[in-house]
């Protein structure tokens, strides 16, 4: 056992938020016989500096620009290193964790948790073939990508990354979600959140019977909407229970004219 503990791991921190990546290169700092070899923010430059730097074992967050954390492990190739997730997710992913050969620490991040997984890798370095860990993470990405999705869809709950920590918003208190390029902002009682998801894949997720489309970038839930009013061209302006106002696109404006008695204007 001793011998594996002194073996030297090389190590590739992977976050998007630079308060976690100080606090894991911190951490990891204090640690013997452990080398921090890169960081990365991104999928795409994560998967580039695995590739170039081949190291033991990655510290993996979960949700990040570009992707996911799924999204670099199914682009390893041949090369696996031993895996650490790092994540704030709840008991239906934890328990994903714990079926599948791979460790994980959960935010906040306590120092002796992550020894505990960094030992843990070394461990599984030792004991498995890269082939093997191929294997097993083929079938962890298949285990997680499923709690996941029934973590995110639960009692329609969504689960946002904010602040390192994952939020649940109940699909009752939103007023309205917005499209900002590749992420979508969700306006909830006077707060905001931002969430990486684009408006037409959440939409597909969304009750048609509590939200209505009303612009190519606005989603809001039905009973939000306190007013209409007219704008210029015909077109109509909603007024919604926090105070904001959205622009109607001529599209959408079929669907929200009945609510004013009013026919639906031709194309």
């Amino acid at each position: 056992m001793n011998e594996i503990q002194t073996v030297p791991l090389s190590i590739l921190v992977i976050d998007d938020e630079p308060l976690a990546r100080r606090r894991l290169l911190r951490l990891l700092g204090a640690m013997p016989a452990v080398e921090v070899v890169g960081t990365a923010g991104n999928v795409q430059q994560a998967c580039s500096m695995v590739a170039e730097l081949t190291p033991d074992a990655i510290l993996l967050d979960i949700q990040m620009p570009g992707g996911t954390g799924f999204d670099v492990l199914e682009r390893l190739g041949d090369h696996a290193p031993a895996v650490v997730f790092v994540t704030a997710f709840d008991h239906y992913a934890l328990r994903a964790f714990e079926a599948a050969a791979v460790d994980y620490v959960t935010k906040p991040i306590e120092s002796d948790r992550l020894r505990t997984a960094i030992e843990r890798a070394r461990v599984a370095i030792a004991a498995r073939t890269s082939a093997e860990r191929v294997l097993e993470l083929n079938e962890t990405v298949t285990v997680l990508r499923k709690a996941l999705r029934k973590q995110e869809t639960q009692a329609g709950d969504l689960w946002i990354k904010s602040r390192g920590e994952f939020v649940r918003i109940t699909l009752d208190r939103v007023v309205r979600f917005q499209a900002e390029r590749d992420y979508v902002r969700i306006h909830v009682e006077g707060r905001s959140y931002l969430h990486h998801e684009s408006l037409a894949s959440l939409e597909r997720r969304l009750d048609p019977a509590e939200f209505l489309r009303l612009h190519r970038s606005s989603i809001v839930r039905r009973d939000c909407i306190v007013g209409l009013k007219q704008a210029p061209f015909a077109a109509l302006i909603a007024l919604l229970s926090d105070g904001s106002e959205i622009r109607i696109g001529r599209t959408y404006a079929r669907h929200i004219r009945p609510m004013t008695g009013e026919r639906s204007q031709p194309d």
